[in-house]
């Protein structure tokens, strides 16, 4: 038997947020067939968590001792101090009473990556950053897999649960995990870093679960680093080179001045440079021969809702940037076309500063499209075309109708989903079906 099903094996474990991605369905199925006894709570409701709840129906009593009990629209501090474990999802509140009542009573708090690098038995690159982070981990695995080596690609990828990737170790011998900050925290509590880490850039995020302090957002970031011993690898970003301090390990400066200038990237923006220069020397490390990083780096097309081509319709393209969730994140995608595009944006705020984007949104749309929110309300200048709309139904008809042959409409919301969403991906899939079920007839577009 496999040492992590002897590990969980009766083993009385609260999983705190089951969610709808799909990752907390996965841990917990993953629970229960290693004979977990398990709580799961949540404070979204049984109707909000139904689909999610249908997975787990056959896992209710198994035949390996495993049980699931739900405690759902709430959390219990008792359910947090008669266990064995806490497995903790991404985004649950620093000062957690829940939490602090498992530590109190000296009940572990884990998170599904640390779990996965504690049992997998296999070295990791771990990638972090406030931009960047998905397109490095997703690029540097493609150059691996092109190696002929099994790797194993997890962290924050969608739909992926950290645990169910532990089946799949026999015969890899590498994990490239991207890592976001709360995930970080379960680092930290491991007292583990990554053996190869890399750090893409820093930038304000998540002021809202933070309470505006900066500071706690990158010490949680830096739990990448911490931890790593002296014969470890931190590379980093351009951007970083003055904010990493205090490494045992190797530290190694990307820079896209390095990425040989013949080589034909089809990724666009500066910031896209920036990510392939870390991709770049981490390959490097990984003695992985030039060719293949180059031939692989050509060929890569951009992450799913990372500013990704999804419609050329005679000449108008259609780019899906929904896991663009900042301002910053919406002036990287206008910097990396060289005409101005029609924008659709809007969402929740982070309490993050909209100044410099407002500056910047005269100068490089032709017409922006805003959808409600507390973020898109500060949106406001007169020096830049603005229409509010409904919704993204709205925007994109209009946009459509707006644009003509040679145009770029750009998706790229700039705040969060959760007033319109259940999160970003399914921010980007109703885009996808909304652009799926365009008619161009009936949107009364004769120009093409």
């Amino acid at each position: 038997m496999e040492e992590y099903k002897k590990f969980f094996k009766n083993k009385k474990v609260t999983v705190m947020g089951l969610g709808l991605l799909g990752r907390g369905v996965g841990d917990a199925i993953f629970l229960a067939e290693c004979g977990a006894k398990l709580t799961i709570t949540d404070l979204k409701t049984k109707e909000q968590l139904k689909e999610s709840l249908q997975k787990l129906k056959k896992f209710q009593n198994s035949a390996n001792g495993a049980s699931i009990k739900y405690v759902l629209g709430k959390h219990r501090l008792e359910d947090f101090r008669n266990c064995d474990m806490i497995l903790k999802a991404a985004g649950v509140p620093l000062d957690s009473p829940y939490i602090k009542e498992a530590k109190k009573n000296k009940i572990p708090v884990e998170m599904s990556a640390t779990i996965f690098a504690k049992f997998s038995g296999i070295s990791m690159i771990g990638i972090t950053g406030t931009r960047g982070k998905s397109t490095v981990t997703h690029l540097i695995a493609r150059i691996l897999e092109k190696t002929g080596r099994k790797v194993i690609l997890g962290g924050n990828v969608r739909g992926v649960s950290n645990l169910q990737l532990l089946k799949k170790t026999q015969g890899a011998d590498i994990a490239v995990f991207e890592l976001d900050s709360w995930q970080l925290q379960g680092f930290n509590e491991a007292k583990i870093s990554p053996e190869i880490s890399i750090f893409t850039n820093f930038m304000p995020d998540h002021m809202n679960y933070y309470n505006n302090d900066l500071k706690k957002y990158f010490t949680d970031k830096s739990y990448i680093y911490k931890f790593q011993k002296n014969k470890n690898i931190l590379i980093v970003g351009s951007q970083m080179k003055n904010l990493v301090k205090n490494t045992k390990s190797q530290v190694l400066n990307a820079d896209s001045k390095n990425i040989p200038k013949s080589w034909k990237i089809g990724l666009l923006g500066k910031h896209n440079l920036e990510n392939i220069a870390c991709v770049f020397e981490a390959a490097k490390v990984l003695k992985i021969p030039e060719n293949i990083i180059k031939k692989t780096v050509e060929n890569f097309k951009a992450v799913e809702g990372r500013l990704e081509l999804v419609k050329n319709i005679k000449g108008i393209k259609i780019y899906n940037d929904t896991n663009s969730t900042t301002p910053d994140a919406v002036l990287a995608a206008l910097r990396s076309f060289p005409q101005k595009v029609i924008l659709i944006m809007g969402g929740m705020d982070k309490n993050l500063s909209v100044d410099s984007l407002i500056r910047i949104l005269p100068k490089k749309t032709k017409m922006i499209f805003l959808t409600p929110g507390s973020g898109s309300d500060k949106i406001k200048t007169g020096k830049a075309k603005i229409k509010k709309v409904s919704g993204l139904k709205e925007a994109m008809t209009e946009a459509v109708r707006k644009s003509t042959t040679g145009d770029i409409i750009l998706f790229s919301p700039g705040f969060t989903s959760f007033n319109m969403f259940n999160n970003e991906y399914d921010r980007g899939d109703k885009f996808m079906k909304i652009i799926k079920n365009l008619n161009l007839r009936n949107l009364g577009v004769r120009h093409l």
